[in-house]
């Protein structure tokens, strides 16, 4: 589908050999994540188009085609995810990937056009914020067994996840040296943050969880990861976010829940539990949930008063 020769647009040279766009690109970008899904997607985008992972050579084959040449490759490649029945958040990713490229060769003054016209697929965000209920929680938190050395790290570490409502990449990212017991703080990398970490308030009760849980660690080295690994095959490595994962799915199948538990989903339920207890006081909560844009809690605010079953139930008794 995509020729290792391309055609390029008229007062444009070829590609300088030693230029790699898409490593070039990879290391614009801070977080680990994103390169890795912008690295992930590409390669997927380039198999499709020429069967191959993005050598040098086929990314310039790409990037030397005619804009118009290009929309009608990339508008083929989402027609074939939506074919795939990828959901429409999976669709727009894979685009932004392919456009992220797209930008950093505009930047470094190879190409002149854009994908600009190639539209994301419509998505309704945060279509589940329910979560579970704080009973429910404190189900999972009864399930860690704090005569042990794990058992008071994952206590710890479903406290943390509970109290301050925080990504599981925040949690596994932070190292001992974050924690402030007597100031009550730990310093994270907040999503879209960058470098700059900052500060959240932490409650007696995750402060306490935590200096249980470092006591019995015996850890001296404040550079340490604030959580490890304590299996016999990688004990003391930095727990990753998908260690994270399935230790609060192994806490909500020991306490009965047989909803899917993610740590997100305990973000959600904290939030809306929050709401919840202020009244739905989305001014204060955002304090708590750190999200940039107000409207985001409008819509936990939403989903947690349930307006349309309330509306159907009147309008039932209508007839």
């Amino acid at each position: 589908m995509l020729a290792t020769t391309a055609i390029h647009e008229p007062g444009f040279q070829p590609l300088a050999k030693e230029i790699d766009v898409v490593q070039e690109l990879l290391c614009d970008k801070r977080s680990l994540n994103t390169r890795l899904a912008y690295e992930k997607d590409l390669r997927d985008f380039f198999r499709y188009v020429a069967g191959v992972a993005p050598s040098r050579e086929i990314v310039q084959s790409f990037l030397l085609l005619s804009r118009f040449e290009a929309i009608a490759l990339v508008l083929r490649y989402k027609a074939s995810l939506v074919e795939r029945g990828l959901k429409e958040a999976t669709v727009n990713r894979r685009l932004a990937a392919i456009k992220a490229l797209v930008n950093h060769a505009r930047k470094l003054g190879i190409i002149e056009w854009s994908l600009a016209d190639i539209k994301s697929e419509k998505v309704k965000p945060y279509r589940d914020t329910t979560g579970i209920t704080p009973a429910s929680f404190k189900g999972m938190l009864a399930t860690s067994m704090q005569n042990t050395l794990k058992g008071k790290r994952d206590y710890a570490l479903l406290r943390l996840l509970w109290d301050n409502v925080l990504r599981r990449e925040e949690v596994a990212l932070t190292d001992i040296k974050d924690l402030d017991l007597e100031g009550r703080k730990l310093w994270i990398l907040g999503k879209g943050r960058g470098s700059q970490k900052e500060a959240v308030a932490l409650s007696v009760s995750t402060v306490k969880a935590l200096q249980e849980w470092l006591l019995a660690r015996k850890e001296l080295n404040i550079n340490q990861p604030l959580f490890i690994a304590l299996d016999r095959a990688s004990y003391g490595h930095r727990l990753t976010g998908t260690a994270i994962y399935k230790i609060v799915q192994a806490a909500a199948k020991s306490a009965g829940i047989s909803k899917n538990i993610s740590p997100h989903r305990i973000r959600h339920s904290g939030i809306t539990a929050a709401l919840e207890a202020t009244g739905g006081d989305v001014r204060r909560v955002q304090k708590l949930s750190r999200h940039a844009n107000l409207n985001t809690l409008m819509i936990y605010d939403d989903n947690r008063l349930n307006h349309q079953a309330e509306i159907t139930d009147l309008l039932a008794d209508l007839v």
